[in-house]
């Protein structure tokens, strides 16, 4: 589902799709890419501060902001008070684990779109789908 890269690819790939790659930028594409979170605002600050003393929530917003607008992150929201983000960029949808907040990628392949009557003879142009609920390792945990 995501293209990985070496750390010295992300330079190009920014620039690639006409971002100045900044070291805070390159940074927080790195950060992300490495931990495949969906972090918030703050988890990528909260993560890069201590290497980058000078990297203000501000630059995060952002810089996540470019990377919407060049197409190489989207913006994933469940919770109405929380916005995460995502590298993959193909379709996809996610399940939030109730319990410990993580946040799962799932494949939408086998979803038959066609199949559902009152959205026949309609043009898709975006999917998205969010499942929420208690994530197996919570789950084993609990029993």
């Amino acid at each position: 589902m995501f293209v990985y890269f070496y750390t010295e690819d992300i330079s190009t790939y920014l620039k690639e799709h006409g971002i100045k790659p900044s070291y805070q930028r390159l940074k927080i594409f790195q950060y992300m890419m490495e931990n495949n979170n969906h972090p918030t605002v703050d988890m990528i600050y909260r993560a890069l501060c201590p290497e980058i003393p000078t990297l203000s929530k501000t630059t995060v917003y952002n810089t996540l902001n470019l990377f919407i607008e060049r197409k190489i992150t989207t913006m994933v929201v469940i919770e109405e008070n929380e916005t995460r983000y995502d590298l993959v960029m193909g379709s996809h949808g996610h399940f939030k684990c109730v319990n410990c907040g993580k946040l799962i990628d799932i494949d939408l392949i086998d979803i038959n779109y066609s199949a559902c009557e009152e959205i026949q003879g309609s043009d898709i142009t975006e999917k998205h789908i969010y499942l929420k609920g208690i994530c197996k390792e919570c789950k084993n945990h609990k029993n």
